[in-house]
């Protein structure tokens, strides 16, 4: 895994934990990274398999991936 895929799975666990207040988290979640990331942060995200990703950040993914 490359540095730069483990910075963004950092990231998104990281928003994913500091949006915890949130009602709809996953959603919260995938708005930040929709509104704040880089097209391509975000394609390298979608392209991420592992599993270092939180429950939350992976279903942000899942959802930013849908839209």
């Amino acid at each position: 895994m490359s540095d730069t895929t483990q910075t963004l799975i950092r990231m998104a666990n990281q928003i994913a934990a500091n949006l915890a207040h949130e009602p709809a988290l996953a959603e919260a979640t995938a708005e930040h990274i929709h509104l704040f990331w880089d097209p391509r942060m975000k394609a390298a995200i979608r392209a991420y398999e592992g599993g270092a990703l939180s429950p939350v950040a992976s279903e942000a993914i899942r959802l930013l991936s849908d839209a």
